[in-house]
């Protein structure tokens, strides 16, 4: 192996693992964090299925969003679609040997990418145009967006125009580090530079706005039921508390006595 194919070998387990092992300790702190309150965002539903269902239109419709600002909802739901598309047809390079006949169904996939880039072009000029979106901007939010942009361009490139990059040495680069079978990979500059903001993307994953992904599934605004007035809310660690302080409680009457 040549040593780049080394270096960026090394690379993809490193962000791997720091993915893998970032997101298991945010998920486990969300999973963790006490919700002593019944917060739910109106319309609510009354039954635990409404609630899973309501999370279900969240996830795929971006629903609240949509009710909130439609210019908004246009750009988010254009860049989260065409990412969900463009990371189904990436699926292929990591499928060792040959690919299954439906992944032949999958390649208009392919123009995803413009949707990806359109939305992510609209949500930065918001940033920078918004005064009040402006204002809670910080710069790491300019700085994921515009890798994100440069991903989506970089992949658009090597896709549409006449600097493509050699599929198949992709593909048995990407499946070998799956199947730890390692070759070569291309060496364009484009696919490097493609290649390496994607395992940072992947590293930085963890500590960044991005993890809002898993959040979503964890926010008590969108997955409690509005069933407040038919039983008392309490949180698990704060049952825990009010059964220590009544045995405390009667510990202390038992002494009095």
């Amino acid at each position: 192996m040549s040593l780049i194919s080394i270096i960026f070998t090394a690379l993809f387990y490193i962000s791997l693992f720091i993915f893998i092992v970032g997101m298991g300790r945010k998920i486990r702190q969300f999973w963790i964090t006490p919700v002593p309150l019944k917060i739910p965002i109106a319309p609510t539903p009354l039954t635990q299925t409404g609630a899973i269902f309501k999370m279900i239109r969240e996830v795929t419709l971006f629903e609240s969003l949509f009710r909130s600002n439609k210019w908004i909802w246009l750009f988010g739901f254009l860049f989260h679609f065409g990412l969900l598309l463009v990371l189904v047809r990436h699926l292929r390079y990591f499928i060792p040997g040959d690919l299954p006949e439906i992944f032949l169904l999958i390649q208009p996939f392919k123009y995803a990418a413009f949707a990806m880039i359109i939305g992510l072009a609209g949500l930065l000029v918001r940033r920078i145009f918004v005064p009040r979106i402006r204002y809670i901007s910080a710069p790491s939010d300019y700085l994921m967006l515009l890798m994100l942009i440069v991903i989506g361009v970089s992949g658009a490139i090597m896709t549409f125009t006449s600097n493509h990059t050699d599929v198949m040495m992709v593909k048995a680069f990407a499946s070998g580090l799956i199947v730890f079978d390692w070759t070569n990979l291309p060496t364009e500059i484009n696919f490097l530079l493609h290649l390496f903001l994607v395992l940072v993307l992947l590293a930085i994953f963890p500590i960044s706005k991005l993890l809002h992904v898993p959040g979503i599934f964890f926010s008590p605004t969108l997955n409690q039921v509005d069933n407040a007035r038919k039983k008392r809310h309490i949180s698990s660690w704060a049952l825990k508390q009010e059964k220590e302080n009544t045995v405390k409680l009667e510990q202390t009457i038992g002494k009095d006595e």
